[in-house]
């Protein structure tokens, strides 16, 4: 798999359109995919062993880390129409793609954007990613240093990250390395894959 997506603002190669229809929030849904991005072809087995595992989303303002097309973002809209969603990518083929799949489906509370475009003054109260591990462990922890500590008061993360990816080490520095009273545990595993549970406590 080429990994050149995670870290490119404008991936080689021309993006090709086509349709992509998946099921998301229950529903089957017909939306848009190209290449040049993690996962083209439907939703990989990561974010859906998290969007099978995780709870319905809280809070008003929430927030995908690496979008990609837009799984998970699409689906923080769907199950939670009165919020926010913010979606982040460095991709702008993905940032592309998670507008106008929010577009075809009538969600009108995503926006998609750069981790720049994001007003730096912003809590989330419920955040979910799908981190991309093959970055290298130093952009990762630093991508996760910038969002992770930007949960709400009584905020929560949920991330899904491969066993032999280094999902239980992952799970020890976020611990030692998040600010005074974030907790981090293991809240499932399933077919090799981590889910990790982040929590910021209330004021």
């Amino acid at each position: 798999m080429e990994s050149q997506h995670y870290f490119s603002s404008q991936p080689a190669g021309p993006g090709v359109r086509r349709p992509l229809s998946v099921v998301l929030d229950g529903e089957q849904r017909d939306l848009v995919t190209s290449s040049g991005l993690f996962s083209p072809d439907g939703i990989d087995k990561g974010t859906a062993i998290l969007l099978g595992s995780v709870p319905e989303p809280r809070g008003t303002r929430l927030l995908d880390v690496g979008s990609g097309w837009g799984p998970l973002a699409l689906t923080l809209a769907l199950k939670a129409p009165a919020a926010q969603v913010y979606a982040v990518d460095v991709n702008e083929r993905c940032i592309a793609l998670t507008r106008d799949n929010a577009a075809r489906l009538g969600l009108a509370n995503v926006s998609a954007g750069t981790p720049d475009d994001v007003d730096p003054s912003l809590e989330f109260d419920t955040i979910w990613s799908n981190p991309p591990i093959r970055i290298g462990k130093a952009e990762l922890h630093a991508l996760l240093l910038r969002w992770l500590p930007r949960l709400a008061p009584g905020g929560e993360a949920w991330l899904v990250v491969q066993k032999n990816l280094g999902a239980d080490s992952l799970q020890r520095w976020l611990t030692a390395s998040l600010p005074p009273g974030f907790t981090v545990r293991r809240a499932d595993s399933a077919k090799s894959f981590r889910i990790l549970h982040i929590t910021r406590p209330a004021d």
